[in-house]
Protein backbone atom coordinates (compact mmCIF):
# COMPACT_ATOMS: atom_id res chain seq x y z
CA UNK A 1 0.00 0.00 0.00
CA UNK A 2 1.24 3.49 -0.89
CA UNK A 3 1.85 5.95 1.90
CA UNK A 4 -0.04 8.58 -0.11
CA UNK A 5 -2.29 8.21 -3.15
CA UNK A 6 -3.79 11.18 -5.00
CA UNK A 7 -6.42 10.54 -7.66
CA UNK A 8 -8.00 13.12 -10.00
CA UNK A 9 -7.58 15.92 -7.48
CA UNK A 10 -9.10 19.24 -8.52
CA UNK A 11 -8.94 22.45 -6.48
CA UNK A 12 -10.97 25.52 -7.34
CA UNK A 13 -11.27 29.07 -6.04
CA UNK A 14 -14.63 30.77 -5.87
CA UNK A 15 -14.68 34.19 -7.53
CA UNK A 16 -17.42 36.79 -7.50
CA UNK A 17 -18.90 35.65 -10.84
CA UNK A 18 -17.47 32.16 -11.32
CA UNK A 19 -14.81 29.69 -10.14
CA UNK A 20 -11.26 29.20 -11.38
CA UNK A 21 -9.34 25.92 -11.42
CA UNK A 22 -6.01 25.90 -9.56
CA UNK A 23 -5.42 22.13 -9.76
CA UNK A 24 -6.82 20.17 -12.68
CA UNK A 25 -7.26 16.44 -11.98
CA UNK A 26 -3.76 15.60 -10.79
CA UNK A 27 -2.86 12.04 -9.78
CA UNK A 28 0.29 10.56 -8.22
CA UNK A 29 1.48 8.12 -5.56
CA UNK A 30 4.16 8.25 -2.87
CA UNK A 31 5.65 5.11 -1.33
CA UNK A 32 6.83 4.93 2.27
CA UNK A 33 10.23 6.59 2.62
CA UNK A 34 10.17 7.86 -0.98
CA UNK A 35 11.33 11.37 -1.93
CA UNK A 36 9.22 13.18 -4.54
CA UNK A 37 9.91 16.56 -6.11
CA UNK A 38 7.23 18.92 -7.45
CA UNK A 39 8.69 21.60 -9.73
CA UNK A 40 7.42 24.47 -11.84
CA UNK A 41 7.27 28.25 -12.00
CA UNK A 42 5.28 30.42 -9.62
CA UNK A 43 1.58 29.86 -10.28
CA UNK A 44 2.01 26.28 -11.46
CA UNK A 45 0.01 24.90 -8.51
CA UNK A 46 2.85 23.47 -6.42
CA UNK A 47 2.04 25.10 -3.09
CA UNK A 48 -1.71 24.60 -3.58
CA UNK A 49 -0.96 20.89 -3.91
CA UNK A 50 0.86 20.93 -0.57
CA UNK A 51 -1.97 22.78 1.18
CA UNK A 52 -4.55 20.41 -0.33
CA UNK A 53 -2.62 17.36 0.91
CA UNK A 54 -2.68 18.81 4.43
CA UNK A 55 -6.35 19.76 3.98
CA UNK A 56 -5.39 23.33 4.87
CA UNK A 57 -7.16 25.12 2.03
CA UNK A 58 -9.19 28.05 3.26
CA UNK A 59 -12.02 29.86 1.50
CA UNK A 60 -12.35 30.83 -1.26
CA UNK A 61 -10.26 27.75 -2.14
CA UNK A 62 -11.81 24.29 -1.91
CA UNK A 63 -11.27 20.71 -3.10
CA UNK A 64 -13.80 20.29 -5.90
CA UNK A 65 -13.26 16.59 -6.65
CA UNK A 66 -10.85 13.69 -6.29
CA UNK A 67 -9.38 11.60 -3.49
CA UNK A 68 -6.35 11.98 -1.22
CA UNK A 69 -5.66 8.68 0.53
CA UNK A 70 -3.09 8.80 3.33
CA UNK A 71 -2.33 5.59 5.24
CA UNK A 72 -5.49 4.07 3.76
CA UNK A 73 -7.83 6.90 4.81
CA UNK A 74 -9.46 9.54 2.62
CA UNK A 75 -8.33 12.96 3.87
CA UNK A 76 -10.86 14.87 1.76
CA UNK A 77 -13.82 13.36 3.63
CA UNK A 78 -12.12 13.29 7.04
CA UNK A 79 -13.68 15.28 9.93
CA UNK A 80 -11.56 18.26 11.01
CA UNK A 81 -11.07 16.89 14.54
CA UNK A 82 -9.51 13.72 13.16
CA UNK A 83 -7.47 15.68 10.60
CA UNK A 84 -5.94 17.78 13.40
CA UNK A 85 -4.61 14.57 14.90
CA UNK A 86 -2.88 13.71 11.62
CA UNK A 87 -1.34 17.14 10.99
CA UNK A 88 1.98 17.43 12.77
CA UNK A 89 1.60 13.89 14.06
CA UNK A 90 1.70 11.66 10.98
CA UNK A 91 2.05 14.37 8.34
CA UNK A 92 4.05 17.59 8.77
CA UNK A 93 4.71 20.64 6.61
CA UNK A 94 7.74 22.92 6.42
CA UNK A 95 6.79 26.35 5.05
CA UNK A 96 8.88 28.85 3.09
CA UNK A 97 9.44 31.39 5.86
CA UNK A 98 10.28 30.13 9.37
CA UNK A 99 9.19 33.45 10.90
CA UNK A 100 5.67 32.75 9.64
CA UNK A 101 5.75 29.23 11.09
CA UNK A 102 7.13 30.12 14.52
CA UNK A 103 5.09 32.09 17.06
CA UNK A 104 7.10 35.26 17.85
CA UNK A 105 5.73 35.64 21.40
CA UNK A 106 6.52 32.08 22.57
CA UNK A 107 9.95 30.63 23.27
CA UNK A 108 11.23 27.77 21.14
CA UNK A 109 10.81 25.47 24.13
CA UNK A 110 7.18 26.46 24.67
CA UNK A 111 6.32 25.80 21.05
CA UNK A 112 8.04 22.40 20.95
CA UNK A 113 6.73 21.22 24.33
CA UNK A 114 3.15 22.29 23.52
CA UNK A 115 3.28 20.45 20.20
CA UNK A 116 4.44 17.25 21.90
CA UNK A 117 1.93 17.44 24.72
CA UNK A 118 -0.95 18.09 22.30
CA UNK A 119 -0.37 14.72 20.61
CA UNK A 120 1.33 12.56 23.26
CA UNK A 121 0.64 11.77 26.90
CA UNK A 122 3.87 13.21 28.27
CA UNK A 123 4.92 15.27 31.25
CA UNK A 124 6.47 18.67 30.56
CA UNK A 125 9.89 17.35 31.62
CA UNK A 126 9.63 14.39 29.20
CA UNK A 127 8.52 16.65 26.37
CA UNK A 128 11.44 19.00 27.05
CA UNK A 129 13.95 16.13 26.83
CA UNK A 130 12.50 15.00 23.47
CA UNK A 131 12.71 18.60 22.20
CA UNK A 132 16.41 18.75 23.17
CA UNK A 133 17.09 15.46 21.36
CA UNK A 134 15.40 16.74 18.20
CA UNK A 135 17.35 20.00 18.29
CA UNK A 136 20.56 17.99 18.53
CA UNK A 137 19.49 15.96 15.49
CA UNK A 138 19.37 19.14 13.42
CA UNK A 139 22.77 20.26 14.76
CA UNK A 140 21.55 23.15 16.92
CA UNK A 141 24.41 24.09 19.29
CA UNK A 142 23.60 24.29 23.02
CA UNK A 143 20.00 23.06 22.52
CA UNK A 144 19.15 23.47 26.23
CA UNK A 145 19.81 27.21 25.92
CA UNK A 146 17.87 27.57 22.67
CA UNK A 147 14.67 26.37 24.35
CA UNK A 148 14.55 29.62 26.33
CA UNK A 149 15.08 31.87 23.31
CA UNK A 150 12.52 33.56 21.08
CA UNK A 151 12.54 33.17 17.27
CA UNK A 152 13.80 36.72 16.65
CA UNK A 153 16.94 35.98 18.69
CA UNK A 154 18.07 33.33 16.21
CA UNK A 155 19.51 33.51 12.70
CA UNK A 156 17.45 32.54 9.64
CA UNK A 157 19.34 29.27 9.23
CA UNK A 158 18.90 28.44 12.90
CA UNK A 159 15.17 29.15 12.71
CA UNK A 160 14.75 26.89 9.69
CA UNK A 161 16.61 24.08 11.48
CA UNK A 162 14.23 24.50 14.41
CA UNK A 163 11.24 24.34 12.05
CA UNK A 164 12.62 21.05 10.68
CA UNK A 165 13.11 19.79 14.26
CA UNK A 166 9.46 20.66 15.05
CA UNK A 167 8.33 18.86 11.89
CA UNK A 168 10.19 15.75 13.10
CA UNK A 169 9.04 16.01 16.74
CA UNK A 170 6.31 13.40 16.47
CA UNK A 171 8.12 11.11 13.99
CA UNK A 172 5.77 11.75 11.04
CA UNK A 173 5.67 9.39 8.09
CA UNK A 174 5.41 12.25 5.56
CA UNK A 175 7.00 15.71 5.39
CA UNK A 176 5.86 18.28 2.83
CA UNK A 177 8.59 20.90 2.36
CA UNK A 178 7.39 24.00 0.49
CA UNK A 179 10.44 25.91 -0.79
CA UNK A 180 12.18 25.33 2.57
CA UNK A 181 15.26 27.44 1.75
CA UNK A 182 13.69 30.41 -0.09
CA UNK A 183 14.12 32.85 2.81
CA UNK A 184 17.71 31.79 3.54
CA UNK A 185 21.11 33.03 2.46
CA UNK A 186 22.49 30.98 -0.42
CA UNK A 187 25.52 30.01 1.66
CA UNK A 188 23.38 27.94 4.04
CA UNK A 189 20.71 26.65 1.62
CA UNK A 190 22.81 23.62 0.71
CA UNK A 191 23.40 22.80 4.40
CA UNK A 192 19.66 22.88 5.13
CA UNK A 193 18.81 20.66 2.15
CA UNK A 194 21.58 18.20 3.05
CA UNK A 195 20.26 18.07 6.61
CA UNK A 196 16.68 17.44 5.44
CA UNK A 197 17.84 14.65 3.12
CA UNK A 198 19.91 13.03 5.87
CA UNK A 199 17.02 13.10 8.36
CA UNK A 200 14.49 11.71 5.87
CA UNK A 201 16.83 8.87 4.89
CA UNK A 202 17.79 7.96 8.46
CA UNK A 203 14.18 8.07 9.71
CA UNK A 204 12.66 6.56 6.53
CA UNK A 205 10.30 9.52 6.21
CA UNK A 206 8.46 10.20 2.94
CA UNK A 207 9.28 13.64 1.51
CA UNK A 208 7.45 15.87 -0.94
CA UNK A 209 9.79 18.70 -1.91
CA UNK A 210 8.07 21.67 -3.57
CA UNK A 211 10.53 23.90 -5.41
CA UNK A 212 11.32 25.78 -8.61
CA UNK A 213 14.96 24.64 -8.50
CA UNK A 214 15.66 21.61 -10.70
CA UNK A 215 19.21 21.49 -9.36
CA UNK A 216 17.90 20.83 -5.84
CA UNK A 217 15.41 18.28 -7.15
CA UNK A 218 18.16 16.35 -8.94
CA UNK A 219 20.10 16.00 -5.67
CA UNK A 220 17.22 15.40 -3.28
CA UNK A 221 14.50 13.33 -4.94
CA UNK A 222 13.91 9.95 -6.52
CA UNK A 223 10.86 10.91 -8.61
CA UNK A 224 9.70 14.25 -9.98
CA UNK A 225 6.42 15.83 -11.06
CA UNK A 226 6.64 18.83 -13.39
CA UNK A 227 3.60 21.10 -13.06
CA UNK A 228 2.24 23.80 -15.33
CA UNK A 229 -1.00 25.78 -14.91
CA UNK A 230 -2.38 23.36 -12.36
CA UNK A 231 -1.60 20.19 -14.30
CA UNK A 232 1.10 17.53 -14.13
CA UNK A 233 2.72 17.64 -17.56
CA UNK A 234 5.64 15.25 -16.94
CA UNK A 235 6.29 12.64 -14.26
CA UNK A 236 8.88 9.95 -13.72
CA UNK A 237 12.21 9.09 -12.16
CA UNK A 238 14.18 12.25 -11.47
CA UNK A 239 17.28 10.98 -13.27
CA UNK A 240 15.24 10.25 -16.42
CA UNK A 241 13.57 13.68 -16.43
CA UNK A 242 16.83 15.59 -15.84
CA UNK A 243 18.85 13.60 -18.38
CA UNK A 244 16.19 13.24 -21.09
CA UNK A 245 13.24 15.65 -20.61
CA UNK A 246 10.34 14.96 -22.96
CA UNK A 247 8.02 17.94 -22.52
CA UNK A 248 9.11 21.25 -24.13
CA UNK A 249 8.40 23.04 -20.83
CA UNK A 250 10.70 20.69 -18.89
CA UNK A 251 13.35 21.15 -21.57
CA UNK A 252 12.97 24.92 -21.18
CA UNK A 253 13.38 24.74 -17.39
CA UNK A 254 16.58 22.70 -17.73
CA UNK A 255 17.97 24.95 -20.49
CA UNK A 256 17.35 27.96 -18.22
CA UNK A 257 19.73 26.64 -15.55
CA UNK A 258 22.85 28.86 -15.31
CA UNK A 259 25.20 25.90 -15.80
CA UNK A 260 23.63 25.29 -19.23
CA UNK A 261 24.98 28.61 -20.52
CA UNK A 262 28.61 29.36 -21.37
CA UNK A 263 30.32 32.21 -19.46
CA UNK A 264 29.61 35.59 -21.04
CA UNK A 265 26.43 34.46 -22.79
CA UNK A 266 22.91 35.54 -21.90
CA UNK A 267 20.93 33.08 -19.82
CA UNK A 268 18.28 31.19 -21.74
CA UNK A 269 14.69 31.67 -20.73
CA UNK A 270 11.24 30.45 -21.65
CA UNK A 271 9.40 33.28 -23.45
CA UNK A 272 6.21 34.60 -21.89
CA UNK A 273 4.89 33.80 -18.43
CA UNK A 274 2.60 31.42 -16.58
CA UNK A 275 -1.05 32.11 -17.52
CA UNK A 276 -3.44 33.56 -14.96
CA UNK A 277 -5.98 31.15 -13.49
CA UNK A 278 -8.69 33.30 -15.07
CA UNK A 279 -7.14 33.06 -18.54
CA UNK A 280 -5.77 29.54 -19.03
CA UNK A 281 -5.53 28.94 -22.81
CA UNK A 282 -7.72 26.43 -24.58
CA UNK A 283 -5.98 23.22 -25.61
CA UNK A 284 -2.48 22.78 -24.23
CA UNK A 285 -1.94 25.48 -21.56
CA UNK A 286 1.73 25.77 -22.58
CA UNK A 287 0.94 26.39 -26.26
CA UNK A 288 1.39 30.23 -26.23
CA UNK A 289 4.97 29.79 -25.02
CA UNK A 290 5.93 26.64 -26.94
CA UNK A 291 8.25 26.87 -29.94
CA UNK A 292 6.95 23.53 -31.26
CA UNK A 293 3.24 24.42 -31.17
CA UNK A 294 0.95 23.02 -33.88
CA UNK A 295 -2.67 23.82 -34.75
CA UNK A 296 -4.11 20.90 -32.76
CA UNK A 297 -2.21 22.08 -29.66
CA UNK A 298 -4.46 25.15 -29.65
CA UNK A 299 -7.66 23.09 -29.70
CA UNK A 300 -7.29 19.90 -27.65
CA UNK A 301 -5.70 19.43 -24.23
CA UNK A 302 -3.10 16.65 -24.50
CA UNK A 303 -3.69 13.39 -22.67
CA UNK A 304 -0.97 11.93 -20.45
CA UNK A 305 0.81 9.05 -22.15
CA UNK A 306 3.74 6.82 -21.27
CA UNK A 307 6.72 7.77 -23.40
CA UNK A 308 10.27 6.49 -22.94
CA UNK A 309 10.48 6.08 -19.15
CA UNK A 310 8.21 8.95 -18.14
CA UNK A 311 4.57 10.01 -18.32
CA UNK A 312 4.14 13.14 -20.42
CA UNK A 313 1.23 15.31 -21.59
CA UNK A 314 2.29 16.65 -25.00
CA UNK A 315 0.80 16.22 -28.48
CA UNK A 316 4.17 16.57 -30.15
CA UNK A 317 6.39 14.37 -27.99
CA UNK A 318 6.71 11.62 -30.60
CA UNK A 319 7.66 14.04 -33.41
CA UNK A 320 10.11 15.93 -31.20
CA UNK A 321 11.80 12.70 -30.19
CA UNK A 322 12.13 11.63 -33.85
CA UNK A 323 13.55 15.04 -34.78
CA UNK A 324 16.11 14.75 -31.99
CA UNK A 325 17.11 11.29 -33.21
CA UNK A 326 17.59 12.64 -36.74
CA UNK A 327 19.82 15.45 -35.41
CA UNK A 328 21.98 12.91 -33.59
CA UNK A 329 22.34 10.80 -36.77
CA UNK A 330 23.28 13.88 -38.80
Amino acid sequence: MSLLSVRDLSVKFAMRDNTVTALNQISFDLAKGERLGIVGESGAGKSITGFALMNLLSRPGFIDSGKITFLGEDIVQMPEAKMRNIRGNKMAMIFQDPMVTLNPVLTIGQQMVETLMAHRKLSKAEAKQIAIVKLREVYIPSPEDRLDQYPHELSGGMRQRIVIAIALLLDPQLIIADEPTTALDVTIQADIMELLLELCQSNKVGLILITHDLGVVSQMTERTLVMYAGRIIEAGRTREIINDPQHPYTQGLINALPQQTKPGQRLKQIPGSMPSLTAIPKGCPFSPRCEFVQDHCLIDAPETVQYANVEVACHEVNRLHNDKAEEIKA
